[in-house]
């Protein structure tokens, strides 16, 4: 079974979103937590923010370990940015909605579904 795990080559799409995912996470919360200097923030605020980055950190790591669930964590996280952006700027939505095609385009190609459908870490 671990001899499967080091078979299988992951899509260089995949490496790439999951660190994307991992560096979001991260550094959109230092800064946004580094801004709770300059305000007050609200217990939403509080719990929301570092909630979410912490999503995405997860997300990417269990892409980089080949989750097939994390695939669905990553798009929903994005798609929730997408709904998010409504109340902003329509600029935001616009590339937070070219974001989320994109990233569905590539999480859910069919050589990359493969990778995320077979062996254990597939399952896992």
């Amino acid at each position: 079974m671990l001899l499967l795990r080091f078979m299988r080559s992951r899509p260089i799409t995949v490496t790439c979103l999951a660190w994307l995912y991992i560096a979001v996470g991260a550094v959109s919360t230092a800064f946004h937590v580094a801004q709770f200097q300059a305000h007050t923030p609200t217990p939403s605020e509080l719990f929301w923010i570092p909630f979410l980055g912490l999503l995405a950190v997860v997300a990417g790591v269990f892409l980089l370990r080949g989750s097939n669930w994390a695939r669905w964590l990553a798009l929903a996280w994005m798609a929730f940015h997408v709904a998010l952006s409504i109340f902003h700027p329509l600029q935001e939505l616009v590339i937070h909605s070219l974001f989320l095609a994109l990233f569905a385009y590539l999480l859910f190609r069919p050589a990359v579904r493969a990778y995320f459908h077979s062996g254990p870490m597939g399952t896992a």
